[in-house]
């Protein structure tokens, strides 16, 4: 297989497939880099009910595997190699993998996401998707009528708790410190819910579970004062970890266009970035949504983008 592609997509998830079932149905040569974690944030997700189309719900990696299978129907490639460098200075553009191999392309689209940041406390990764979330609108409908927690303490936590409201029994947000860095119409609304209560000065220090067969069950949480040092446990049947999420940018910095926190910027509604031919989509360049749906519609977007610039601008195969 030759190592120069028409359209070059680094990345998979919703955003990266999306595009790659629309690249590859307008007879482009695509190929989908699916780096590091092949499908994206979904493949720890269990349950997926808000994606269009699945009635009763699907697993985030089955999502995953379907849309990676219709993106093949339609000729597009998956390459499980990890994209570490690129060279958008020269054209055709030129992208290095892991293992050092060397591709190039006509056109790129980067979908490569954004990772939530984590508190590295004990048994995060065992209980990861298993009553750990990061994303309230994904997951708060499964903690109906349960006692959950939510960590930080800027706007998204307070936002990410006062939606929890509508299906928990109970909303309690953890914080470090005594003062919240949210503005103060989150934090008053906060207060003023009788579902949230607050429990500051403290840290998530370990995850308490138990196991079912093969699988990790979140059953509650120790924490630690970090003023005094105390330890107490609470039980817990759900833990939104709501401290804010880094795009996966780092190795286009200097070259692309990004905001402050690494986001990649796109021009107006469209996905194209500031070096023409290349094109961004899905959580590297969305800040406020952050969804599957979403990412998938930008996917749609990048593709057409990309189509058009080809068709206007040549391309050298």
């Amino acid at each position: 297989m030759s190592n120069h592609h028409q359209l070059i997509i680094i990345g998979s998830g919703p955003a990266g497939f999306t595009a790659g079932i629309y690249g590859s149905r307008a007879n482009l040569d695509t190929v989908v880099f699916e780096g590091n974690q092949p499908g994206g944030q979904l493949t720890i997700t269990t349950e997926v009910e808000n994606f269009p189309g699945f009635e009763n719900g699907i697993t985030g990696p089955e999502l995953m595997d379907v849309l990676r299978k219709q993106a093949a129907r339609f000729g597009a490639k998956s390459i499980f190699e990890n994209i570490s460098e690129v060279n958008f200075s020269v054209y055709p553009f030129i992208l290095k993998s892991d293992n050092n191999k060397e591709y190039s392309a006509d056109a790129v689209i980067i979908a490569t996401g954004a990772s939530a940041r984590l508190l590295n406390a004990k048994a995060e990764v065992t209980y990861w998707g298993r009553g750990i979330s990061a994303c309230a609108t994904c997951d708060g409908f499964f903690y109906r009528n349960l006692k959950v927690y939510v960590v930080g303490g800027g706007d998204t936590a307070l936002e990410e708790a006062n939606y929890l409201t509508h299906f928990a029994s109970s909303v309690t947000i953890i914080h470090r410190r005594q003062e919240f860095r949210a503005s103060k119409i989150m934090i008053d609304k906060a207060k003023n819910n009788p579902k949230i209560d607050f429990i500051l000065d403290s840290v998530i220090d370990e995850y308490l579970g138990e196991m079912k067969g093969p699988f990790a069950n979140l059953t509650g949480i120790r924490l630690k004062n970090v003023q005094t040092g105390e330890l107490s446990e609470v039980p817990a049947d759900g833990v939104f970890i709501a401290i804010g999420h880094t795009p996966n940018s780092s190795i286009f910095k200097d070259m692309l266009d990004m905001d402050d926190e690494g986001y990649l910027i796109t021009k107006g509604k469209s996905s194209y970035t500031n070096i023409p031919g290349v094109f961004a989509c899905g959580d590297v360049q969305d800040r406020t949504y952050r969804q599957a749906v979403t990412a998938a519609g930008s996917g749609c977007m990048a593709a057409i983008d990309a189509e058009r610039w080809l068709g206007e601008h040549g391309n050298s195969l």
